[in-house]
């Protein structure tokens, strides 16, 4: 059973779900970049292994990257104890709809998640505030609005 989302939020993007998903699901060994792993070129890096499961090594840690859902809908990203980042592509009628959910996957102390998040002033805020960043940068990239729901 997978974990409830601890955070979950959803933007539509005005491009057709296809050039949504090769812009956010395409995932192949080898450097980050605007054709490769694109949602983290900021953490830069080199992505290794696959076809659905790959490990991008960046110089201050290591993530796990998976390509999943129906038709290769989703992709998750998983680091540290806890952290898992999900976004998935699916048709909406002004054009994608992207789904970003963060769940708690830890093994050990996962009652302290919660708890250590709400330690962590603005959490929620600033993860939303990331994932319209992250809209706003799709959007860029196609040349097509996106807005958050």
């Amino acid at each position: 059973m997978r974990p409830a989302p601890l955070f979950e939020a959803a933007g539509v993007v005005g491009a057709p779900p296809g050039e949504v998903g090769r812009l956010l699901l395409t995932v192949r060994p080898g450097p980050v970049g605007r054709d490769n792993l694109w949602l983290l070129t900021a953490h830069g890096g080199v992505v290794s292994g696959g076809p659905e499961r790959f490990t991008l090594s960046t110089p201050a840690h290591a993530m796990t990257v998976e390509v999943t859902g129906n038709g290769g809908d989703t992709i998750a990203v998983q680091g540290g104890w806890w952290y898992r980042g999900e976004y998935t592509v699916a048709p909406h009628p002004e054009g994608t709809l992207v789904t970003h959910r963060v769940r708690n996957v830890a093994n050990r102390w996962r009652w302290g998640v919660p708890l250590a998040n709400r330690f962590f002033v603005g959490f929620r805020r600033d993860t939303r505030a990331g994932f319209t960043d992250g809209l706003r940068r799709i959007g860029d990239e196609l040349g097509c609005p996106a807005r958050l729901l």
